[in-house]
């Protein structure tokens, strides 16, 4: 078993992110007319939640039952998260307002707290199984599945997340240029984090 402290820890860090979002969600919601689609887009949103699950499978499953699967998808919510925070850090800073957190402590929590704490725990307990190099590959599907759906969701409802993905006012030159410089970012993101947990981990 993970030592009781560290599971503890992850509750409590799950459960602040479960009260940030349902929180940010309900003061959104009470606005007339507003669209709740737009708020379960973000990435940020999507990443908190995945990254939450992540924690509470951690808590629910012992260390000598997680198998390479396990240890890879946990892998994927580290990324995501990291992805998050970094995002936030270097194009969205100060734009609260406009990605729909105002709140400082939703701020907070959502792109700081969150990505800092996450990344810790996959670095306090590593993951047990080394994991080939395709896996990195694989974590990168769902970040493009969530661009090609957001400028297709776009398209529909004239509404985009981000404003490095806003079409409207980019075009699409602009953001496919900078969805590969993204990606790139992410790829060696990804590959740092498997070479990391590789180098960790117990087998």
């Amino acid at each position: 078993m993970s030592p009781l402290p560290l599971n503890a820890a992850r509750l409590v860090v799950a459960g602040t992110a479960v009260a940030a979002i349902t929180y940010q969600f309900a003061i959104l919601n009470a606005a007339p007319g507003y669209a709740k689609g737009n708020f379960w887009s973000f990435f940020t949103i999507q990443s908190n939640m995945v990254a939450i699950a992540a924690l509470g499978l951690l808590v629910l499953v012992p260390p000598d039952r997680r198998t390479p699967l396990f240890d890879a998808v946990r892998g994927a919510a580290v990324l995501y998260i990291a992805i998050t925070g970094v995002v936030f850090a270097l194009l969205l800073s100060g734009h609260q307002e406009q990605v729909q957190t105002a709140s400082p402590w939703v701020d907070f929590v959502v792109h700081k707290l969150m990505p800092i704490l996450v990344v810790a725990d996959w670095l306090v307990e590593p993951p047990r199984h080394r994991l080939p190099r395709w896996t990195v590959a694989a974590w990168l599907v769902y970040p493009l599945a969530w661009f090609v759906y957001t400028l297709a969701r776009g398209a529909i409802v004239d509404w985009y997340p981000y404003p490095f993905v806003d079409v409207s006012e980019l075009g699409y030159p602009a953001v496919l240029a900078r969805a590969v410089a993204l990606v790139v970012g992410f790829g060696l993101g990804a590959a740092s984090l498997l070479w990391i947990g590789n180098r960790r981990s117990r087998r």
